[in-house]
């Protein structure tokens, strides 16, 4: 009972701020998402869109974080798209299915799922929304930041051959950005609640290998952009290190910052003086890649 009442109190205010927001939500699987176990807005992933008014180009998907149970939809998503539009990048914000701890809550792949679905959705329509195909990105909090690294390194290129035609579309972000992202199942740094909720606790070593993103890198994972604290005692900043050792090793460019002092959850930041330089940073980045 305290655990469904912990769960609820952590998602209402989720759900509250997606009612507010007047942006266009996009239902990214019409018929139904793969493996759904009913019909209610938990079973359904929805993209919330924010367009901003002179757009350069370029877009992301964003991933909030909320440990596989919830969604910290407004302070990892709504507040950073519009920060996005701000300087011109339209940015799509991912509310994906969640696990409950009953048997309608959701685990992987189902996360996975509406992320790459999200990604191929957003491609399929860069025309609608004045994007280049080739300008568009992840990002992810926590949590959010493991998914989004997961589909930046099990991402496809999509099927030809498929009916349904957004599915023809790749998957694959054009770059990624990971804040304080939970990225090892494997090692003394996993962030052991995120590894239970998303895939048992029954541990299956060969999927945590996996979905462990340091140790599924290649030379065609996107570049990438990190951002961690040292005092972070949630999500170790050894998971974001662990990720740009990777990248670094086959040559994919990538930046990482990680700053001394601040919580797990910071977002934006705006009040701390020190960290609130980190979206500058982002921004400097994006720009060098010509993304802003």
């Amino acid at each position: 009972m305290k655990k469904t009442l912990l769960i609820l109190l952590l998602i209402l205010p989720a759900f509250l701020s997606h009612a507010q927001t007047s942006n266009d939500s996009i239902v990214i699987f019409p018929d139904g998402a793969p493996g759904a176990k009913g019909n209610s807005p938990k079973d359904i992933p929805t993209l919330t869109v924010f367009r901003p008014d002179n757009p350069n180009g370029a877009a992301v998907v964003i991933c909030p974080g909320g440990g596989y149970v919830a969604l910290a939809i407004d302070k990892e998503g709504y507040k950073f798209a519009r920060w996005f539009n701000e300087r011109g990048v339209t940015a799509f914000v991912l509310k994906y299915r969640l696990d409950t701890w009953d048997v309608k809550g959701y685990t992987y792949p189902a996360q996975f799922d509406d992320a790459t679905r999200a990604m191929r959705l957003v491609r399929s329509q860069a025309g609608k929304y004045g994007i280049d195909p080739s300008k568009i990105g992840i990002m992810g909090f926590s949590a959010g930041g493991h998914l989004a690294s997961t589909v930046g390194t099990h991402f496809d290129y999509g099927n030809p051959d498929a009916q349904d035609v957004i599915e023809r579309y790749s998957s694959r972000p054009d770059f990624m950005i990971l804040a304080y992202p939970v990225i090892s199942m494997t090692t003394p740094y996993t962030h052991r609640f995120s590894r239970k909720v998303l895939i048992g606790e029954d541990l299956n070593k060969d999927l945590a290998w996996y979905l462990s993103s340091e140790l599924q890198v290649t030379t065609f994972t996107p570049p990438t952009f990190l951002f961690h604290t040292d005092a972070d005692n949630t999500v170790p900043a050894e998971n974001s290190m662990l990720f740009y050792q990777a990248l670094r090793k086959v040559h994919v460019p990538a930046e990482i910052h990680i700053f001394e002092h601040g919580h797990h959850g910071v977002g934006l930041a705006k009040d701390d003086p020190a960290l609130s330089v980190w979206p500058l940073l982002l921004e400097n980045w994006l720009k060098g890649r010509v993304l802003m």
